[in-house]
């Protein structure tokens, strides 16, 4: 429980600037149909290992259940288990905390349930992430040269890169209508300086698919408990079918 706890107020710290930024931005809708396509968990997956499991962990969430989205021990084994040994291992990062407070300034958060932590007045957590890994930008002026729209001066550099390209944000400078002296930077979108692997549209539907995973982790039972809460309320309508006939059979004779 104690382990939990911890995960937790990592996760919510890692996103205490875009609390702050409630007032900013708004989050982009994520296409809830992703967490119920088994091919983009799979995906998502891939993703996660390949791209972010060498920083953040996974340490409440074992690489074997994995087979809930009907990949195999050995496919498990060939393509997903880099960072460990046993498939019934949990998905840790051999980064050193030492080492990853000196190189980013803080130790990545735990992401086992960072969607499920990042809930707020501006959407899901679900719709965070996926506004979140597409609204990076180029900024010389940070450490890692990123920056990122929803969470301003973040530390984590961005990872898909090479997948979304490079994009440049655009601000225009506004006057206040009651007060002139005030002067205010607007945001007014991006724009795409170096082409990346991916088109927008796959892009998109990659960082998709990595948050429909994220959103998955954090309650990997999540899709059987509602095919069978789907069952129960089918059951019940008709137990409730029958106990209405029942009843007018039992009361019919009686005045």
């Amino acid at each position: 429980m104690k382990k939990i706890i911890i995960s937790l107020l990592a996760a919510l710290s890692f996103c205490a600037g875009a609390w702050a930024n409630e007032g900013g931005p708004a989050w982009d809708k994520f296409p809830k149909d992703r967490v119920t396509d088994v091919a983009a968990l799979q995906h998502g997956a891939k993703v996660f290992v390949n791209y972010c499991l060498n920083c953040h962990a996974a340490s409440y969430m074992r690489y074997n259940r994995l087979r809930d989205i009907d990949l195999t021990e050995a496919q498990i084994k060939k393509n997903l288990l880099f960072a460990s040994e046993k498939v019934g291992d949990l998905m840790t990062v051999s980064i050193a905390a030492k080492d990853a407070k000196d190189w980013f300034g803080a130790q990545p958060p735990d992401l086992s349930v960072i969607a499920r932590s990042r809930a707020g007045a501006n959407g899901s957590g679900a719709d965070y992430l996926y506004t979140y890994m597409r609204s990076f930008y180029r900024d010389e002026t940070r450490p890692t040269g990123w920056n990122n729209l929803v969470m301003p001066a973040v530390a984590m550099p961005h990872v898909l890169w090479e997948m979304q390209g490079e994009q440049r944000a655009i601000y225009e400078t506004e006057k206040d209508a009651h007060d002139p002296t005030k002067i205010s930077h607007v945001f007014k979108g991006f724009e795409l300086t170096k082409p990346g692997a991916l088109s927008k549209a796959d892009y998109d539907l990659t960082v998709a698919d990595l948050v429909a995973y994220l959103q998955w982790m954090g309650e990997p039972g999540q899709n059987q408990r509602q095919r069978m809460g789907v069952w129960v309320l089918l059951f019940l309508a008709i137990f409730t079918f029958i106990a209405w006939r029942m009843n007018a059979a039992f009361w019919k004779d009686v005045k």
